[in-house]
């Protein structure tokens, strides 16, 4: 580990945010002397982002909090086209209403993270469509176009992957990596900005930028990524058998967000309590030394810690008490995530495969009636074993709800209305 002489990069070198530095030494006697500004992309392809973006928003949020400045730049523009880095095939097109409702929620998921204004050390946030929309296109390609050298580009493992695939790789997506460099001379022009962070596997097109910046006579720009992260077990952040871990509570609920870092491998605590929470780093070494049963303890506090920053410190410790109740008493917690169904469903009888299915605890009829044959399924924590199984009023709980479960860490309740 290099010994950085910036708040900023010593941050993120003993976090583990860094994977590579374009000029390591050169970055940080600028970091150390000035007020830096920095961007990370991020495309709007759906209206919120998931757990996989949070390594990246963590970085412009130490940015801010060691005194310097982050954009947060919108895709408005790019998200036209798709990031076609390391893509099996091209994205779907999104039209120009799908990217502004996207972009309307995803602005919503920084706003925890970020403190937004109009001073010095203020987060911005961006959208490329501002410059990119209006670009005349035989211009474009004279001042900007002239300076990218195509044996180059494809000599990218983003560009080699698909290519050495037999994919076709359209020449709207090919623009992609120029228009990413522009974005990164157009952001140095209008806000000084002198530093690109992103994943791993967005350094070439970062690099691309630098160069860019070079030829166009920029200051000279800077290109920081963090490791791409998976799991101990390989799995893919932000992403689980059910769907993603979105950061919209209006799409997964503070407690589904809270129960899946619960879940977190004991290998990973370590490492997540560094990445995504701001405990000091004396803290987290001892929460990471703890073993056998005492390790659920520290996933606990992974857990809180990652939602409170997120939804709040009520809506963490709900969660986290909603938790203790279920698993630790038993007990049936109000606050469990609800669906409601019409009361003359439950009068009639509904299946109990159907209401898995309703309750998104299983994908189809076939999959919950696998999982009651391996016991995986209770009905108000009663195991079930006949998948005809019908439920009904009957089956109502005092507190007038149905408590379906599957396995031991995954409960929805069903409200009749």
């Amino acid at each position: 580990m290099s010994a950085f002489k910036s708040d900023f990069l010593r941050t993120l070198s003993e976090r583990g945010f860094i994977h590579q530095i374009s000029d390591e030494t050169g970055l940080d006697d600028l970091f150390a002397k000035e007020t830096v500004t920095a961007y990370i992309g991020f495309d709007a392809t759906a209206r919120s982002l998931h757990a996989g973006s949070l390594i990246q928003i963590m970085m412009l949020h130490w940015m801010q909090k060691t005194g310097h400045r982050p954009i947060a730049l919108m895709g408005g523009g790019t998200s036209m086209i798709g990031d076609p880095s390391f893509k099996d095939e091209a994205r779907r097109l999104l039209t120009p209403a799908d990217i502004d409702a996207n972009l309307a929620g995803i602005r919503r998921n920084f706003e925890p993270y970020l403190a937004f204004g109009d001073g010095p050390r203020d987060a911005l946030m961006v959208n490329n469509a501002d410059w990119l929309m209006s670009i005349n296109y035989v211009n474009f390609l004279r001042d900007v176009g002239r300076h990218f050298s195509v044996n180059r580009m494809l000599s990218f493992d983003s560009v080699k992957l698909r290519l050495d695939r037999e994919q076709s790789l359209s020449f709207l997506e090919f623009n992609y990596m120029i228009l990413q460099a522009y974005d990164f001379v157009e952001l140095n022009k209008r806000h000084g900005c002198r530093l690109q962070m992103g994943g791993s596997d967005q350094w070439g097109n970062i690099v691309n930028g630098l160069d860019l910046g070079h030829r166009m006579g920029t200051p000279q720009l800077f290109a920081l990524t963090s490791p791409l992260l998976t799991t101990s077990s390989g799995a893919k952040m932000g992403k689980t058998a059910s769907g993603a871990v979105w950061l919209d509570p209006e799409m997964l609920s503070p407690y589904e967000f809270w129960q899946y870092w619960r879940n977190t491998e004991d290998a990973d605590v370590g490492r997540f309590l560094k990445l995504y929470t701001t405990l000091p780093m004396d803290e987290i070494a001892r929460l990471q030394a703890l073993g056998g049963a005492e390790i659920n303890e520290a996933k606990k506090t992974l857990a809180t810690e990652i939602t409170a920053l997120l939804h709040g410190r009520q809506a963490a410790e709900q969660a986290a008490e909603t938790a203790r109740k279920t698993f630790e008493e038993g007990a049936l917690a109000e606050s469990l995530p609800t669906v409601e169904v019409p009361a003359a469903s439950l009068e009639a009888g509904a299946g109990i495969l159907s209401l898995f299915v309703t309750a998104g605890l299983a994908g189809s009829n076939g999959e919950a009636r696998r999982q009651i044959q391996g016991g995986g399924v209770r009905l108000n924590d009663q195991p079930v074993s006949d998948d005809r199984r019908m439920v009904t009023s009957a089956d109502l709980t005092p507190e007038g709800v149905v408590k379906l479960s599957l396995g031991k860490k995954k409960h929805v309740l069903v409200r009749p209305v």
